[in-house]
């Protein structure tokens, strides 16, 4: 039996009831979405909408203008949910239909894209599927039914285009965690962790296209040394929840005198529960692992790069009754193989189509952003493949640029199949990295009907094209 201990950590996280390990339920979530009275609505599955008086929502997020100290000496002004960052923790039960109001105080309307959720096209938060917009100043009530149970999130999907001061590139984003009705986890303690960039620019490459950097860097919304510690005690099991809610960069976490043992990825748990000395999250990737706390000490859990680091991206882990000057973690070999977290002897599929998705970019010429595109297309002209329901579709990411880029699939996830030349089996996504000049094979059982849109994870891929709609014959 798993005992309950008082969660600590990192400010703005939220804490709550034990996480578990249950396999996850397949299948496709049933839901509806709902409208306060005189606001845009969010119903679907032609019931009756309800009004004020007939549902509570069980969250209200409103979306406003902060100025948020990341650290003594550095604040930075941005958007947010409930003037905080990141946003406050949701906890919903698999298979409990949940409301959610929502509030837009800004002055241009917004969306709010419920990441990892199986749920119907017009809750989902996307307005290429078909979501409605937040007029500025409106408000909307959601509801729906949250499935699959697991580690995901929610941030706005708004176009940013080149203003840095608009979609990924703000605050608004949160953690979403949807737990079992019934069931205890194996574990002392929880912590989440939500990974973040700030004050982004442009700057030139190599070619001379502009890429996007950024000057400051936090762990839960502080720098290193701006946030209490994580306070733990030796022999304990943490629980991370981690999240890389960065709108463009792939990020690397470490804690020096341990390892991770990972049990899920983007809210799926693993075929095998490998040990690895860091973790690799790129844009929306979530991973949860459990770390055995048996280095007594004050350590460092952040950015293995110095880089990363300097500019923010740690928290100190402290044991307790342990003291002095935190260590930050060695350099350990960031090596990323998905493959280990598979079957040791991958199931072999049949599938019943195949779609290829080859990814290329132009260049636009000095001082531009380069141009992204999809078979040779960029979105809204991009191709739009057509999903069978209930049959195993093969989707082959060929990625020809020379980026890396975390692809993400809405409601809806994918099994990797062929990663770096080999097959495998056993690890389910929604977002995967297909690193540049390589080949992944992901199997995608259609099995939520309605469109699906399909892009890359990085604000300014997607602002530039790179996006395309599936939708269901």
């Amino acid at each position: 039996m798993s005992k309950t201990v008082e969660t600590q950590g990192l400010p703005e996280a939220g804490f709550g009831p034990r996480w578990n390990r249950r396999r996850f339920a397949a299948g496709a979530a049933l839901a509806a979405g709902s409208a306060l009275a005189g606001a845009q609505t969010g119903w679907g599955l032609g019931l009756r909408a309800p009004t004020v008086a007939d549902v509570a929502p069980d969250y209200t997020l409103e979306i406003g203008e902060v100025e948020w100290e990341l650290g003594p000496r550095k604040k930075v002004k941005t958007v947010a949910y409930n003037g905080q960052i990141p946003g406050k923790l949701l906890r919903l039960k698999e298979g409990t239909p949940a409301t959610i109001e929502i509030v837009n105080r800004l002055d241009r309307e917004e969306i709010v894209h419920w990441h990892g959720l199986w749920i119907p096209v017009d809750v989902d938060g996307s307005m290429e599927e078909g979501s409605p917009m937040i007029t500025a100043g409106g408000r909307t009530l959601i509801h729906y039914t949250p499935r699959p149970m697991g580690l995901h999130w929610y941030h706005t999907h708004a176009m940013a285009g080149r203003s840095l001061n608009r979609g990924l590139f703000t605050g608004q984003s949160g953690v979403l965690l949807v737990e079992a009705r019934n069931e205890p986890g194996r574990y002392d303690r929880e912590q989440f962790v939500v990974l973040q960039d700030w004050e982004p620019f442009y700057a030139a490459s190599d070619d001379g296209s502009l890429m996007v950097h950024y000057a400051a860097a936090s762990i839960n919304g502080k720098m290193m040394g701006a946030g209490e510690p994580v306070r733990v005690k030796e022999g304990e099991r943490l629980l991370l929840h981690v999240l890389n809610a960065s709108a463009t960069e792939t990020h690397w976490l470490a804690l020096g005198g341990h390892e991770f043992t990972v049990m899920s990825m983007d809210g799926s748990p693993v075929a095998t529960e490998a040990r690895v000395k860091a973790l690799r999250l790129g844009p929306a990737e979530r991973i949860t692992a459990v770390v055995e706390m048996n280095a007594p000490g004050v350590w460092v859990l952040g950015e293995p790069r110095k880089g990363f680091r300097k500019a923010g991206m740690g928290a100190v882990v402290e044991y307790a009754n342990r003291t002095g000057k935190p260590q930050e973690p060695a350099a350990p070999p960031l090596t990323w193989d998905y493959r280990a977290f598979g079957h040791a002897k991958p199931v072999s599929y049949t599938p019943d189509a195949t779609i290829p998705l080859v990814f290329t970019s132009r260049f636009k010429g000095h001082g531009a952003l380069d141009q992204w595109m999809i078979n040779g297309k960029s979105y809204p002209q991009t191709e739009t493949p057509v999903l069978r329901e209930g049959l195993r579709h093969r989707l082959v990411f060929d990625n020809r640029s020379m980026d890396d880029h975390p692809v993400h699939i809405h409601r809806h996830n994918f099994e990797l199949v062929l990663v770096q030349g080999a097959r495998m089996s056993g690890v389910r996504k929604d977002v995967v990295i297909v690193e540049a000049g390589t080949r992944v094979e992901a199997d995608l059982v259609a099995n939520n009907p309605g469109n699906t849109l399909f892009h890359c994870h990085q604000q300014d891929h997607m602002d530039a094209g790179f996006m395309m709609l599936f939708h269901y014959a």
